[in-house]
């Protein structure tokens, strides 16, 4: 089963991650990333891939 992590630590609140996946990801007011469901379907592996893909900081990881 899939797994998102997100290190909300690294997380710079830039919201790649929220614009590419928004059922998955949201940046909240404090700035960092909330992940909305840690388990997403197979059939959004490639949505979320690209979200983890685009973080610039390198906060997210897709774990199988």
């Amino acid at each position: 089963m899939m797994r998102i992590e997100a290190d909300r630590a690294k997380c710079d609140g830039l919201g790649m991650c929220e614009a590419m996946a928004p059922d998955f990801f949201e940046v909240g007011a404090d700035g960092t990333v909330a992940v909305l469901d840690e388990h997403p379907g197979e059939e959004h592996r490639q949505d979320v891939t690209a979200a983890v893909d685009a973080c610039p900081v390198l906060a997210l990881k897709l774990r199988d």
